[in-house]
């Protein structure tokens, strides 16, 4: 019994990378595509109305409470990049939608596109081959 606890918290804990707000992922974005940057070049991937430097600077001081961001201090100039990749956040995203409505069965994702249409069967061929691709190489 205690080892199906400790599997079930390991696995809730995998997906466990705290979710974003629109604004948050406006900044994750800016910081995934264009690296490193001082929070006055971020505002310059905004386009008008640009938000003002302390909100975005308010934004990024959250992302690094979180653990999405991290920063360089290089004299008096903070650096600050993404610490958590989009793969990772992506990832980890849709691992809590599969956990949370899925009761972590990727199979009832899958018969769900195919259900609705989102999935056709030379796409469901193509998942097969990559699956089968992938145990080989194992």
């Amino acid at each position: 019994m205690f080892y199906l606890y400790l599997y079930r918290t390991k696995q809730r804990n995998r997906n466990n990378m705290r979710s974003l707000t629109q604004k948050e992922k406006e900044i994750m974005e800016i910081l995934w595509e264009g690296g490193p940057m001082v929070i006055r070049e971020m505002l310059e991937h905004y386009d008008a109305p640009k938000p003002h430097y302390n909100t975005v600077a308010t934004l990024v001081k959250l992302l690094v409470e979180k653990g999405f961001v991290e920063y360089d201090v290089v004299g008096n100039i903070y650096l600050y990049r993404a610490k958590v990749s989009r793969k990772q956040y992506v990832g980890s995203a849709l691992g809590d939608i599969i956990s949370r409505y899925y009761n972590n069965s990727y199979a009832h994702v899958v018969s769900q596109f195919i259900e609705e249409d989102k999935m056709d069967v030379d796409e469901l061929k193509q998942l097969i081959a990559r699956i089968e691709s992938g145990r080989k190489e194992e």
